[in-house]
This record gives structure tokens, C-alpha cells and sequence, in this order.
């Protein structure tokens, strides 16, 4: 499953106080649960008795009945391969515990007690309960055999580990999950009896959601459902599943009546990934108290199915509606601010910026008004230049003017045909052979001019290349490789596009708005090579490198999380299947390997510009990477 751990997260329906009714009912989800292939299936807390059994859980016939029905339910599903975790009652020298017990094919691994007892408002566990904090080290005999019993317990198989806390351990200052990930689980399993009030479901999933950051882990999260609503208290029954701060499930219809299976797949490879990649977690590592852990070892059968999570084909574009807002907002701000402060710090008069009439040069040239509006300079001391040459069509020039004029821009139109013909003649080109000098060429000619006309003007020369052009290398060198300040340096092809059209729809402006969606709609081109007999746009740079969305999707699963090429393949394929078969996908994966490693020296000496997200190739900033490294090991799919 390339490092994927399938999970879930199981809602019975309980009945307080019937051990044998609830055991059935478990064995029917978890049941289910495997048939879906999942590895880890996860129940409530307390869920073979029942939560809300008060003082009957003083009672020798209900513990007798708990502990009967456990050995019961772990016999009849011994034929699953899903590892499974329940809650029930368990009293040890005296003293009564709420733990979690974990088995597998027939085999109780360990069980994990409660750490903190809440006894404020409705909650009064301390009544019944004692914490399990100084059981370390301890083994508790169940029917004639001892298994393992405490908080140090953690179990893992060949792929992944976990830890499993219950309940009000959450919602301490340093829950036992803490601990469990610096000791090395990768996901961290609670079974919960939470109640509803108003308000508490959404601050509970920003807690799960903050705490699988912090531990950067997996976090499986379920609580008993409506059979426990009994006297002053009401159940709803939710299972939340979290990866590094993400929520990638989560049950709905809190409030019926049925049982529920939540399923979905940790990705634990990632999960270990930016473990090693953030220091701070390791030096946590280093510095944690009481280390000592006892692991738990089974054997997990590999899953070879598919995802029950889906796979975001954009993950650079944002995908909640209710964060399009502001996420765009946002973007757009921290490219203008950084502006903002470049102009300021040189007192720039002006600012030059090449407009091609594509997605790049105009997202470059609305961040450039943004600042000017910002620093409440005129926007005519704004030079867009248009500089027409072999490949430019009418459709790329007339937008280029027309947005140039809807923004109050000032506009500079410079026709380089002459000066590349000249320049072609001077080394001995025919001028007529479409070849890499022919291009390149017009993009350094055009560079020159933008140079000198910000050194004429007292200004910078805006950057237009985007973080995929640099990914690729599809950017001549010297040429429009090359700026002052780069505004669009971490902004992907996709968002680029993205951020254009979100523009357009929000651009008070009717003329500049209809403007900027031509513009998205245009084929991607550096207009390098004439126009076909039509007038239109001939090379499209899709045709030759290939479509930007399967290259940003590289691009992001490899920088972000360092995915090998065969993890990459698997996801893509996950990702747009029905669009782009396997063939496809592994021939643009290869395409985008090569160039990656043979165009790094491009990104070796790149100008400044904002970092926005969470992926930069700047080389002073997240990517270092030796121009002369071998693709071999990668091209090996």
C-alpha cells in the first residue's frame, strides 16, 4: 500500500450493561471492517459494557461479564486480519481501571489503562475509576494468562506503530499521545465517550487536529454513539480520522441511530518523512523524559486494495469552498507584501514587467498593482511592456493590451524581430531554423530590454516565471530565468491559473475581469516558434514537457514528502484515474524526473521572490540540491 495504513473508526450500537449483545454487534462491524481490508479497527471507550453504567460498575457480575466477553469476542474473530482495540472495565489488585484492549487473530496483545479520570461536571469517573499512570512495566493475569498492562505499551508491525490513549487524555496539556509519538508512534488510536454539547464537536476536531500536528501522526478518534445517552448526558456517535493537522474523515449524521464504519488510510511514510525533516521533533526526541517504552510486536497481513481515501489530483489549489477567500487573499497578499517591502527598501520609482498576455506575466502584473495601490504609488509608474516577436498571435497581444489599459498601467510596446535578426546575423544563425538558439534568442532580447528600460526609469524588472517552470527548467536561462524580484517564484502552474481566474470573477473591473479569463483560457506558450496558418498559438508547451497538472502533482508529492517514483505512479494513478491511464502518467513521471535533476542548475542562482507555500526550490530557502546529481535511482520505476 505504499506506506498507506488502512484505519477505521467503529460506532456500535450499545446497550448499557449487556456485555453479550454489545460483543455481537462488534464482531458485526469489525467484521465489515474486514472485509474492507481495514488493518486497525478502533471502538469506544468502555464500549462492552457500555459508558454510562454508574455505580454498576462496582458490581462483580458486570466485570465478571466484561472480562467473559472479551475472551468471547477475541476467540470468534480470530479468522480476521483486522487488528482490533475495545474498551471495557477491568479491575487489578483492588482497584478498578479504564482500559483499552487490543488484539489480533485471536491473541490479546496488551491493554492500555486510562491515564487522566475527569470528576468535574457531568463527568464523575473517579467514583468508579483509578489512573493507570504508574502501571509501567506491570502485566495484569486475565483467566490464567498474563499479558501486558500499562501506559508504556506500544504496538507495531512491519510498517507502522501506534500508541492508544483514551478519552479525557486528549484534552490534557500534555496528553499520553505526546509521549507515544516521541517514542515512535506513527498513529495514535483513542477510544472516547464524549458527549454533545453545543459548540464542543467543532473545538473537539481542531483538538484532534492540532494534536496529530504537534506528534506529526495519524490520529484515529472514535466515541460511542446513542445507545449511551442515558439520564442528563446525550451520545452522537463520531469517528474523526487526522493526519499532520489535516482531518481526512469523518463521520456524518452525528446523531442517528445505526452503527458506523468510518474508513480511510494513513499515510505513514509521509508521516516519517517529516519527522526526519523537522529538527525540532527530533530534538523533542532527545530531551523526553522516561523513554523507556515496551513494544508490542504483531504481524499485520499486507493490504493490497485500494484507498478509501481520496487522492487530491490539485493539491496546490484549495479545495473548501468556505476557504477559497481567503486562501486566495492570502496568497495574493504575501506576494505583495513582499513586493512591498523590495520597493520600498530600494526606493524604486518604477517597476517593469514584461506582459506577454499569459497566465504568469498577468497574475505578475496584478500582484505589481496590488503594491503600487499598497505603497499609494501610481499605477502609470507601472511600465508594462509588450514585446512582439516570431511567435506572438493577435489573441496573447491584444489581451496583453487590453489588461494593460483596464489596470491604468502605462504601456510600452517593443517589437524585437529586428534586434534578433540582427543578433542572428552577427553569430551566424539563419534566422529561419526553429531551433533551442532561435528561441532562446527572443527570450534574452526581451530580458535586455526590460534590464535597461528599470535602469532608465529607476526601477526593478518584475520576475513571471512560476515554481513549475523552475521544476522543469522550462525557463531560458539568462533569459526569463532571470529579474530583480520574482513574485511568482513559489506560486505552482496550477494556482497560477487558479489565482488568475479567482481574480477575474472578484475584478470589480467588467473589461479587466473578461480579460483575465481569456487569458486563463489560452494555451500555455512561450511563443517562441511562429503561429500556424491560422494565426494561432503552434507550440504549446504541454505537448512537449506535458500537462501541468500530473508535473505539479509530482512536483508536490516529491519535494513535500520526498515520495519515491514508484509512491508518486500509485498516487497519480489513484488520483486521475478516468483522465490519464497508467502508460501516460509513468511517461510525464519520467519526463519530470529527467528535467528536475538535469535543470537544477537554473534554480542554483534564482532572484529573489516570496515563499508562499510550502514548497520553494529557492536555494536559500527549502532546496539544495547538487547540480550534478544522477536521476538513475529515480528513473528506476
Amino acid at each position: 500500500m505504499n506506506g498507506f495504513v488502512k484505519v477505521a473508526a467503529a460506532v456500535p450500537v450499545v446497550e448499557i450493561a449487556d456485555c453479550q449483545g454489545n460483543i455481537s454487534r462488534i464482531e458485526t462491524l469489525l467484521r465489515k471492517a474486514d472485509d474492507m481490508g481495514v488493518q486497525i479497527a478502533v471502538f469506544p471507550e468502555l464500549c462492552i459494557t457500555g459508558y454510562t453504567c454508574m455505580d454498576l460498575f462496582a458490581q462483580k457480575e458486570l466485570l465478571d461479564a466484561a472480562k467473559k466477553a472479551l475472551v468471547q469476542l477475541v476467540n470468534n474473530v480470530a479468522d480476521c486480519n483486522a487488528l482490533c482495540v475495545v474498551g471495557l472495565p477491568l479491575a487489578i489488585d483492588n482497584r478498578l481501571f479504564n482500559v483499552a484492549a487490543i488484539f489480533h487473530r485471536g491473541e490479546i496483545l496488551g491493554f492500555v489503562p486510562k491515564t487522566y479520570i475527569p470528576n468535574y461536571k457531568e463527568f464523575q469517573e473517579m467514583r468508579w475509576f483509578s489512573s493507570g499512570a504508574r502501571m509501567k512495566m506491570f502485566d495484569v493475569k486475565i483467566f490464567d494468562t498474563f499479558y501486558p498492562c500499562g501506559t508504556d505499551l506500544l504496538f507495531f508491525f512491519d510498517g507502522a506503530s501506534f500508541g492508544v490513549e483514551i478519552c479525557e487524555d486528549l484534552w490534557t496539556p500534555v496528553p499520553p499521545s505526546s509521549q507515544q509519538a516521541l517514542r515512535g508512534a506513527d498513529i495514535i488510536l483513542n477510544l472516547s465517550a464524549s458527549n454533545e454539547i453545543i459548540g464542543k464537536n467543532s473545538y473537539l476536531k481542531q483538538l484532534i487536529a492540532q494534536q496529530s500536528a504537534r506528534c506529526i501522526a495519524g490520529y484515529v478518534y472514535v466515541s460511542c454513539g446513542y445507545g449511551e445517552s442515558t439520564t442528563d448526558v446525550v451520545f452522537a456517535g463520531k469517528g474523526i480520522i487526522a493526519e499532520n493537522g489535516n482531518i481526512i474523515a469523518e463521520t456524518t449524521n452525528r446523531f442517528d441511530t445505526d452503527g458506523k464504519l468510518l474508513v480511510s488510510d494513513i499515510d505513514v511514510d509521509y508521516l516519517r518523512h517529516d519527522r526526519l525533516v523537522n529538527t525540532s521533533f527530533s530534538q523533542s526526541v532527545a530531551l523526553m523524559q522516561d523513554p523507556e517504552v515496551r513494544q508490542i510486536p504483531f504481524e499485520m497481513q499486507e493490504y493490497s486494495g485500494v484507498l478509501s481515501r481520496k487522492i487530491n489530483p490539485h493539491p496546490f489549489v484549495p479545495s473548501e469552498d468556505a476557504e477559497l477567500k481567503d486562501r486566495c487573499e492570502e496568497i495574493l497578499n504575501i506576494q505583495t507584501n513582499g513586493l512591498v517591502k523590495r520597493l520600498k527598501h530600494i526606493n524604486a520609482k518604477s517597476a517593469v514587467i514584461g506582459v506577454s498576455g499569459g497566465l504568469d506575466s498577468t497574475l505578475a502584473l496584478m500582484v505589481t498593482v496590488r503594491a503600487f495601490d499598497v505603497l499609494q504609488m501610481p499605477r502609470s509608474q507601472i511600465l508594462g511592456v509588450t514585446m512582439p516577436g516570431f511567435g506572438t498571435t493577435g489573441r496573447t497581444y491584444n489581451n496583453a493590451v487590453k489588461l494593460i489599459h483596464s489596470l491604468g498601467v502605462t504601456l510600452k510596446e517593443i517589437s524585437i524581430k529586428d534586434a534578433c535578426n540582427q543578433h542572428f546575423k552577427d553569430i551566424g544563425h539563419d534566422g529561419l531554423t526553429p531551433d533551442i538558439t532561435y528561441e532562446n534568442v527572443q527570450a534574452r532580447e526581451r530580458t535586455q530590454i526590460l534590464m535597461d528600460l528599470a535602469n532608465m526609469t529607476g526601477g526593478i524588472v518584475i520576475g513571471t516565471g512560476d515554481l513549475s517552470e523552475l521544476a522543469l527548467g522550462w525557463a531560458t536561462y539568462n533569459g526569463d530565468h532571470i529579474s530583480m524580484y520574482n513574485v511568482n517564484v513559489s506560486i505552482p502552474k496550477t494556482l497560477v491559473r487558479y489565482l488568475v481566474e479567482w481574480t477575474a470573477a472578484n475584478e470589480p473591473d467588467n473589461e479587466a475581469g473578461t480579460t483575465l479569463l481569456d487569458i486563463a483560457a489560452t494555451p500555455i506558450s512561450p511563443e517562441l516558434t511562429p503561429a500556424d496558418t491560422q494565426g494561432n498559438i503552434a507550440q504549446k508547451t504541454e505537448d512537449i514537457v506535458g500537462p501541468y497538472e500530473l508535473h505539479d502533482f509530482f512536483m508536490y508529492h516529491f519535494i513535500r514528502f520526498g515520495a519515491p517514483p514508484a509512491k508518486m505512479l500509485f498516487l497519480a494513478v489513484q488520483a486521475f484515474s478516468g483522465k490519464y491511464d497508467e502508460a501516460t502518467i509513468k511517461k510525464w513521471l519520467q519526463v519530470f524526473l529527467k528535467r528536475f535533476f538535469a535543470q537544477q542548475f537554473k534554480r542554483s542562482c534564482l532572484p529573489d521572490g516570496p515563499k508562499v507555500g510550502s514548497i520553494s526550490l529557492s536555494p536559500r530557502c527549502d532546496w539544495r540540491m547538487p547540480s550534478d546529481a544522477a536521476a538513475k535511482t529515480w528513473l528506476r520505476i
